[in-house]
């Protein structure tokens, strides 16, 4: 006897709906995200975010980055699919004015979820040049993607990282209660590890023979502001631009007042450049990473790791004692 037989069909339709249900629940797929492995589904536009997003979500989020690898993050294009995928996410991580395409991508996204890096910290201005005497360049970065002269490298700063990271925490908690708890404890181990990365900057560069870097890419005058340092870059926001032959000239009498050794490039973008100077000079070069982007050429494996690969070199130019 076939026992099927006997289960009237309203019963079967309706055993049928409770176990597509059931499946559902338990796959975790949602309508805002339409992630189906029961993790928050969080999207951030490049390394600094997506470290945040990982180092505090942990086992409970799916990171998926908008800039990938060895791509130079202000020259990012959002291709179509991008954008549509970008619709799927629960939560959105972004620096708003560092990267065009993806800000224009995020306000058509439909997301509810969307954190801006900027408002959880105080943007500044600042100057491609640590000198007073050097207004042409103050004047070069005003018109940078930082919009309105202010400046976007701000993870660059431990400390204001660190204030960022704690609004990326509270962000998840309130996209996922479920797992608040544990955003809330991954978050506090964050921030006590970046309080100690910036004591690691502030002892380490605390006493040194010069007090001036230069360096093709202007991304640390946080950095700079913070430990009491003079960026100079060579060709402003974009490290990639031709300085101009003035500016040069003015460089090369800033390594001789200030007793600079050393002229800093970045993993993503050329050293012709840089290279030009030191040639020009007699400096040296070497690596100052404004960690955009991590790759198989970046010293370190990951934020902690090249900060402290960035420390190093600048103690070794500066002079440290």
């Amino acid at each position: 006897m076939n026992v099927r037989r006997l289960i009237p069909a309203a019963a079967l339709a309706g055993a049928v709906a409770l176990g597509a249900t059931a499946l559902t629940a338990c796959s975790g797929a949602s309508a805002a995200g339409g992630n189906t492995d029961g993790k928050l589904a969080v999207t951030a536009s490049f390394y600094p975010m997506q470290f945040l997003a990982e180092r505090i979500g942990k086992e409970h989020v799916t990171v998926t980055t908008l800039t990938k690898p060895g791509v130079e993050p202000h020259d990012l294009e959002i291709t179509p699919k991008q954008t549509g995928r970008l619709g799927e996410s629960d939560v959105i991580l972004y620096l708003k004015t560092l990267q065009p395409a993806v800000d224009k991508a995020v306000a058509q996204s439909g997301v509810k979820n969307v954190v801006d890096a900027g408002t959880l910290t105080e943007l500044e201005a600042h100057a491609a040049s640590g000198h007073d005497d050097h207004d042409h360049a103050a004047e070069e970065h005003d018109h940078d993607h930082g919009g309105a002269g202010k400046d976007p490298h701000v993870w660059l700063d431990p400390a204001k990282y660190a204030q960022i990271a704690k609004g990326v925490g509270a962000a998840l908690g309130k996209a996922d209660p479920a797992h608040a708890a544990d955003y809330e404890k991954n978050t506090a181990t964050l921030v006590t590890e970046l309080g100690s990365l910036d004591t690691e900057f502030k002892d380490g560069l605390k006493t040194t023979a010069s007090r001036t870097f230069i360096t093709t890419h202007a991304a640390f005058g946080y950095l700079a502001e913070r430990y009491g340092l003079d960026q100079e870059g060579i060709s402003g926001i974009d490290p990639e631009s031709e300085p101009s032959p003035a500016r040069m000239k003015d460089l090369q009498g800033v390594a001789a007042k200030d007793k600079v050794t050393t002229v800093f490039f970045e993993t993503l973008a050329g050293d012709k450049t840089a290279k030009a100077l030191a040639k020009d000079t007699g400096l040296k070069t070497d690596v100052l990473d404004p960690l955009e982007g991590i790759t198989d050429k970046s010293q370190g494996a990951d934020y902690f790791e090249v900060m402290r690969s960035n420390l190093k070199n600048l103690q070794k130019a500066l002079g440290a004692k």
